[in-house]
């Protein structure tokens, strides 16, 4: 997975790339969803979350006070938030798990504002160590489209909200979608058909995830790479951009 924009103008962040030796082609994607305020949800947990409960349950989600992320806005600003969601207005899509991993710790009640970069996904990771029961989420749900899979978390996220509303423990819940993420991991590559899965961005600090998918992948009979020497994060990004510059490939349409 990892993170930018891409050709079709969205922030990426949550793509599966086919890479060969002359060629790449994004495979697959997680699906959409607005971010209201843009680049200040990077900073605001609860704006992420309230783009990706737009995308499942539509312009109601404003009047849904009982989640965290929506109460945790004043009673004025819940309709300007909401037309900024209807009409797109500062509201860029993205595919990222970053910020879909925020807009899951505010749902879950574990952060609504951010005081440094990342703070929202470990309290993720955090909750889901402490989990002492699972709580079952639905797995995501695959569509093909133009020849990329789409991702789709929406199904994962209604069935969270619904246990959340029942009772269910923020570190299952937490856990439950550390789980439900690895085997999306797994599902991708089988789709794809590619044996070699090299486990790349941000979301791959985090230890849990890490673990679940390198494990899940050897089972299903792949072999994952992943980081030792360079971060995955934005630190090894002059390395990555310095190895493609000297031998650059050519993106494949589809």
């Amino acid at each position: 997975m990892e993170r930018g924009h891409g050709r079709d103008g969205t922030a990426w962040g949550g793509e599966f790339l086919a890479v060969d030796d002359t060629k790449w082609r994004r495979a697959a994607h997680l699906a959409r969803f607005l971010l209201p305020g843009g680049e200040v949800a990077g900073r605001e947990p609860r704006r992420s979350a309230l783009g990706a409960l737009y995308a499942v349950f539509g312009e109601g989600v404003i009047a849904m006070a009982d989640l965290p992320p929506v109460a945790a806005f004043a009673a004025a600003e819940r309709p300007v938030l909401a037309q900024m969601l209807a009409r797109g207005l500062n509201a860029p899509a993205t595919s990222s798990v970053g910020r879909l991993f925020d807009g899951v710790a505010a749902i879950l009640g574990l952060c609504q504002k951010a005081s440094f970069e990342g703070e929202a996904a470990m309290a993720v990771e955090f909750a889901a160590e402490r989990a002492t029961a699972m709580v079952p989420l639905p797995p995501f749900v695959f569509s093909d489209v133009a020849g990329s899979f789409i991702v789709d978390w929406r199904p994962m996220l209604a069935a969270m909200v619904e246990a959340r509303r029942a009772g269910a423990a923020a570190a299952s819940l937490a856990a439950a979608f550390h789980d439900v993420l690895a085997d999306s991991i797994v599902a991708v590559a089988r789709r794809v058909g590619i044996g070699r899965v090299l486990l790349t961005g941000g979301c791959f600090q985090n230890g849990r995830l890490a673990e679940a998918a390198i494990q899940r992948l050897r089972n299903a009979g792949f072999q994952p790479y992943w980081h030792h020497r360079v971060p995955p994060n934005d630190g090894g990004l002059a390395l990555g951009q310095a190895v493609f510059a000297g031998r650059a490939l050519i993106e494949e349409e589809g």
